[in-house]
């Protein structure tokens, strides 16, 4: 390959790269859409940031093909509420993990509250001193299609990917299932899920994502948001049977 046509090579390389930057990271006030159309994106909160006079919530942007956003910032309908929510959660963490579950005597484990986008999401780049952040514009989000859960805050990442694989669906768990007596953070899970809907009134009810391939996720469902785009996961018609 002869200079020139090196030089070329060079420079299609480098125009495809900032392509590929400007979908994933848009230019300053532009707005562009995350995620696709028939995904799931979960927003993960961990703070807060100061945007546009207000508190709103930050944290990461999970998206249906893996890609993470770090410093997303939630702007917009029931920023307050996931705010509460989370502040909750902390709470009950702070009260019940480290505690020994009754039934299957393991200690409680930490758990995170996640917002669940169905389709795109409009995000946003700004710079808030000197930072750069990520931020979702909530109000342009059919409020139909954002719905709040809790789990395991180390299977965050597996529930996105579970409502993202096909097959995947959503089970109750009756109150005489065998899984409450398995000896891991599986079966901890619902009894401890079931602790933090009756010390809250902020979440209630919950199920267990079910992959194709049998593992389960158990998760807690939040009051508020809570789109009936999600209903099939927020009121699961299915119970799970682990012998089946």
């Amino acid at each position: 390959m002869g200079p020139a046509a090196r030089y070329a090579a060079i420079a299609a390389a480098a125009l495809a790269a900032v392509a590929v930057l400007a979908l994933l990271l848009p230019a300053q006030r532009q707005a562009q859409y995350a995620g696709t159309p028939n995904g799931y994106q979960g927003f993960i909160p961990n703070g807060a940031v100061s945007y546009n006079g207000h508190q709103d919530p930050a944290g990461d942007l999970m998206l249906d093909n893996g890609t993470t956003i770090r410093d997303a910032i939630w702007d917009g309908q029931y920023a307050g509420t996931i705010a509460q929510n989370h502040n909750q959660i902390d709470q009950l963490n702070s009260q019940w993990v480290g505690r020994t579950d009754p039934v299957n005597h393991q200690p409680y484990v930490p758990l995170q509250d996640l917002y669940v986008i169905k389709g795109q999401v409009p995000v946003q780049r700004v710079t808030i001193n000197g930072q750069t952040y990520y931020v979702i514009e909530a109000d342009k989000i059919n409020p139909a299609n954002i719905a709040g859960f809790y789990t395991y805050d180390k299977w965050v990442p597996n529930f996105v990917a579970a409502m993202n694989t096909p097959g995947t669906y959503a089970a109750g768990l009756p109150g005489n299932s065998p899984v409450f007596n398995w000896p891991n953070i599986t079966g901890t899970l619902p009894y401890q899920i079931i602790l933090y809907n009756q010390n809250s009134q902020n979440f209630a009810g919950g199920g267990l994502l079910v992959l194709p391939n049998r593992t389960i996720i158990p998760y807690g469902v939040a009051i508020n948001p809570s789109g009936i785009a999600f209903s099939n996961f927020t009121a699961p018609s299915q119970i799970y049977n682990p012998s089946s």
